[in-house]
């Protein structure tokens, strides 16, 4: 199915998808979406991150320098290719030298949002010791980081191989503070695709693993006299950092090229 607006946004709320559905039919409640079928991303949905030192390691240390070179669509899929960087490279990282990595980090800012209703990502991610995919939200609108909010719907990192997590970040609960919840699969996460979907209410957010719910957070989950930011609109962002505060550095035994691959990502009334 070809990407598509049905109605306008904000949205309200849509309740269970099978994982491996396939493409929805117009009465699902879908209201936006990219199936990732085109040649090229479409920047009237996305915009593509580049950089490093400019954002200060992205604010995690992070070893990669984000640029549109590692991302690629084929096959149904966008494809976000983690790399070593050749010997020679000028590129700028945090802490004053030339980036070791680089991979690729997009997002729906200023173009696609989410109010209310669910946001879903088809994804197989990569194996490897210092490795952090990630499928998040941060809130329109704000002049700083944590005060619009942020909402991981999904990220893993290397060392924890069946783990999955989901995190809310907001004004004084941030970085190791988030409210997190976590799931373990059977399995390593990287064996297979999964989906990964948050549905967002209002003062109700709920995380789900291939159609299981895993988590949830409501104001009365925030600690005492901290501020609920989540009545607002998200946009949406998918990335694969390279080493940084949470996953560490990569192993010699961490392959390279790692790649992330994403079939879909949808959001739903």
């Amino acid at each position: 199915m070809n990407k598509r607006w049905m109605l306008a946004l904000p949205l309200l709320l849509l309740l269970g998808c099978q994982p491996d559905a396939g493409a929805p039919s117009a009465d699902s409640g879908l209201v936006w979406s990219d199936e990732f079928e085109a040649d090229e991303l479409d920047l009237t949905d996305w915009n593509v991150a580049k950089g490093n030192r400019e954002f200060d390691g992205w604010g995690n240390e992070e070893l990669q320098y984000y640029q549109d070179e590692n991302l690629a669509l084929g096959d149904g899929h966008l494809t976000i290719t983690a790399r070593k960087a050749d010997p020679g490279e000028a590129l700028p990282c945090f802490d004053g030298k030339s980036c070791g990595y680089t991979s690729g980090r997009i997002t729906t800012e200023g173009k696609v949002t989410l109010e209310n209703g669910r946001i879903e990502a088809r994804m197989k991610v990569p194996a490897g010791a210092g490795l952090w995919p990630a499928f998040w939200l941060l809130g329109s609108g704000a002049d700083e980081w944590p005060a619009g909010g942020e909402i991981d719907a999904m990220e893993w990192v290397g060392t924890e191989p069946t783990e999955v997590y989901g995190t809310i970040h907001g004004p004084g609960y941030s970085d190791d503070a988030g409210l997190q919840g976590s799931t373990t699969t059977s399995a390593p996460l990287s064996d297979d695709f999964h989906l990964f979907a948050v549905e967002k209410r209002p003062n109700h957010i709920q995380w789900f693993l291939d159609g299981k719910k895993f988590f949830e957070a409501t104001p009365a989950s925030l600690p005492p006299s901290r501020q609920w930011v989540f009545e607002r609109p998200f946009y949406a962002l998918l990335n694969l950092a390279v080493g940084g505060t949470w996953p560490g550095a990569p192993t010699p035994a961490t392959q390279f090229p790692a790649t992330l691959t994403v079939d879909y990502l949808r959001i739903y009334k």
